[in-house]
């Protein structure tokens, strides 16, 4: 029996399970083999083998991956926010690649990278759905555009996505597990468990191999969260919901929709440029400057990171050796203390920061 024929079985088997306190134990194993199964098909067979089948190689400050049906209007949005030539049609899967574009917003280089439309299924592999989801996996924001017709298939899309380990707007887990030679199971937390019990956390931990270990929590957590720590393959990104075509409706039809998202039409350029100010305010992206030992900072050309990006982050981003000849760093700015401030490679920047590494001699 293939993977797709046992994980077919334990999800209709755990379909028919009544949810009850009864059925838990049996419910957080069901749930575990079926997580397990989905690492092995979301996991590549080879290291180093291409993702997802696109030759996508990732550049610039961050990057954005456009998710939705075929036909939404993902390649006529590329367009409009890069200038890519990006085929368009009003027919499905006009893209068969990955088409990728660069939109200059802020001072940030952010790529854009249009894939194939996705159907329901995706994540089992149909129309290869599975290269497009993987593809995903390693952006910074995923932005899912819809057809102003279709807003109900949202739910779906974003089941697609999890089906491919990929959790939307959500942080890690806040669950630590230290592994051990013996001693068996050693379960502490920091705040009252509601969800989960002691032989629910025991069982989903031997299923994973895991027989010997300190498990601490720091939330109240549920069974799928404590699977995805176990599972060690998730992607916690942030998302953007876009609706596409809104000139060909009212407002008070957006207005009942119930979710955020951004109005726009993409080929009429209606509210692009809130978009793209929305896409760089979701990246979390700071400007920060570097600073030339005896010179002035270049306030020009600010280098872009992360929020929560350190010294070291920015090292690294300048020159792959400036990490092992490091000494320390100066910094002004926000995060510093008092204007030119010595700090080490852990030192946490801020927007605005300007900063200035010394290395070692010799």
């Amino acid at each position: 029996m293939g993977i797709e024929e046992k994980l077919r079985e334990l999800e209709e088997e755990l379909a028919r399970t009544q949810k009850n306190k009864a059925t838990e134990y049996h419910i957080g194993l069901l749930k575990a083999k079926i997580a397990k199964l989905k690492r092995e098909l979301v996991s590549p067979k080879k290291a180093g083998a291409r993702l997802g089948g696109f030759d996508v190689k990732k550049s610039g400050d961050a990057t954005v991956v456009f998710i939705g049906l075929p036909s939404v209007g993902k390649s006529t949005l590329l367009n409009a926010l890069t200038g890519a030539k990006s085929k368009t049609a009003s027919y499905a899967f006009t893209t068969l690649s990955c088409i990728p574009g660069v939109m200059e917003y802020g001072g940030a280089k952010i790529q854009l990278l249009d894939l194939p439309g996705i159907i329901i299924g995706a994540h089992e592999g149909k129309g290869r759905g599975r290269e497009v989801l993987a593809v995903a996996r390693s952006a910074d924001l995923v932005l899912i555009m819809l057809d102003v017709f279709q807003p109900g298939i949202l739910p779906k899309i974003k089941e697609e996505l999890a089906g491919m380990g990929i959790r939307l707007d959500e942080e890690p887990p806040k669950i630590f597990i230290t592994k051990k030679l013996k001693g068996g199971i050693e379960i502490n937390s920091t705040v009252k468990l509601t969800k989960l019990d002691e032989k629910t956390i025991i069982g989903v931990l031997n299923e994973y191999g895991v027989h010997n270990a300190t498990v601490v929590f720091r939330q109240d957590a549920s069974i799928d969260q404590l699977i995805d720590v176990l599972a060690a393959n998730r992607r916690y990104v942030p998302s953007l919901v876009v609706l596409n075509k809104v000139d060909m409706v009212g407002e008070e039809y957006l207005k009942a929709l119930g979710f955020d998202f951004v109005p726009i039409s993409a080929e009429k350029g209606l509210n692009i440029e809130k978009l793209k100010k929305e896409i760089f305010g979701r990246l979390s992206l700071i400007r920060v400057y570097t600073k030339p030992r005896m010179e002035e900072a270049d306030l020009k050309e600010p280098m872009m990171l992360r929020k929560g990006s350190t010294i070291e982050d920015a090292c690294n981003k300048l020159h792959r050796d400036l990490v092992r000849d490091f000494k320390y760093a100066l910094v002004w700015g926000k995060s510093a203390k008092f204007p030119g401030q010595k700090v080490g490679l852990q030192h946490v920047l801020e927007e605005g920061d300007i900063f200035s590494v010394v290395k070692k001699q010799g």
